[in-house]
C-alpha cells in the first residue's frame, strides 16, 4: 500500500469521526424523518437506487482497470461486498414500500460521494494485492470469525427491513407502528446494528485498513440514525417500550 493511499484513508477515517456529532445533532432529512427546506428531490426508489449501486460499481472498477487477482480470499471478499450491494441497489428499494417518498437531491448526492470513496478504496486495496492474502488466509481465524459475524449482522439486517416492510404493508408508506419481536424487544433499530456488525466482521476478515474506514463510517453514519429512530418512536408512541434502547441492548 502506497504512503499516499495509506494517508487519504487515515484522513478518510478521521473525518468520520469529526462528522458524528453533526450528524447527531442534524438528523439527515429523508424517511421518517423528511422535511422541506432542503432544495430538489428526487423518488425514494430512485435515490436509493442510484446512490447504493455506485458502491459496487466503485468497488470493481480497480479490478477491471489493475486486472483480476489471484488469492481466493479477495474474491470470497468481493462477493460479499457485491452481495450486500445486491440487496441494497435492487432488492431492498424494490420491496420496500415508499410510495410518494421523496429524498432531497442533496442527500442523495451526499451518500453517492460516501459508497465511491468506500467502494473504491476497498475495491483498490483488493485489486492491487496489497493485502498478500495467501491460500492460508481462508483459514486464518480472522478471517472465520469475521466471516461468521459478518453473516450474523447480515442476517440480523435482512431479518429487520423485512419485518419493517411486513408493517408498512399493512397500513401504506405513512402508517407507522411499534415493531414487536426478536431483536425489537432491545433496541429500535436492529437493521442498523445488523450492518454495523456486518461491515465490522468485513473489517476483521480482510484486516485492512480500507475495510476498518468502512466500518468506522458504517458506524458513524447508522449510530446517529438510530439514535433519531428512537427519539422518533419515543415522541411518537406514548407506550413505547421504557427499557428498549436505540442500538445496543440494555446500553445505547
Amino acid at each position: 500500500m502506497s504512503a499516499g493511499f495509506q494517508v487519504f484513508v487515515l484522513v478518510w477515517i478521521g473525518l468520520a469521526l469529526i462528522l458524528v456529532p453533526v450528524q447527531v445533532r442534524l438528523v439527515a432529512p429523508y424517511g421518517r424523518h423528511a422535511r422541506g427546506g432542503w432544495g430538489p428531490v428526487v423518488g425514494n426508489r430512485l435515490g436509493w437506487v442510484v446512490m447504493e449501486a455506485v458502491s459496487p460499481l466503485a468497488f470493481l472498477l480497480p479490478f477491471v482497470l489493475l486486472g483480476a487477482p489471484v488469492e481466493a480470499a479477495v474474491w470470497v471478499f468481493a462477493a460479499l461486498w457485491c452481495l450486500h450491494y445486491l440487496n441494497r441497489t435492487l432488492i431492498y428499494p424494490l420491496t420496500t414500500r415508499t410510495a410518494g417518498k421523496t429524498m432531497p437531491l442533496v442527500i442523495m448526492a451526499s451518500a453517492v460521494a460516501f459508497n465511491a470513496v468506500n467502494g473504491w478504496i476497498n475495491g483498490q486495496y483488493l485489486a492491487a494485492g496489497w493485502g498478500g492474502y495467501g491460500a492460508d488466509w481462508l483459514r486464518d481465524p480472522r478471517f472465520l470469525c469475521g466471516l461468521a459475524l459478518f453473516a450474523l449482522g447480515a442476517g440480523l439486517n435482512l431479518w429487520a427491513d423485512r419485518r419493517l416492510v411486513r408493517l408498512r404493508a399493512r397500513g401504506g408508506p405513512q402508517h407507522y407502528v411499534i415493531p414487536q419481536g426478536g431483536m425489537f424487544r432491545w433496541v429500535s433499530c436492529p437493521n442498523h446494528l445488523g450492518e454495523i456488525i456486518e461491515w465490522t466482521g468485513f473489517a476483521i476478515a480482510c484486516w485492512n485498513l480500507p475495510a476498518l474506514a468502512f466500518a468506522v463510517w458504517t458506524a458513524a453514519n447508522l449510530g446517529p440514525r438510530a439514535l433519531a429512530h428512537h427519539c422518533w418512536y419515543r415522541a411518537r408512541f406514548a407506550d413505547y417500550p421504557a427499557g428498549r434502547r436505540a442500538l445496543v441492548p440494555f446500553l445505547l
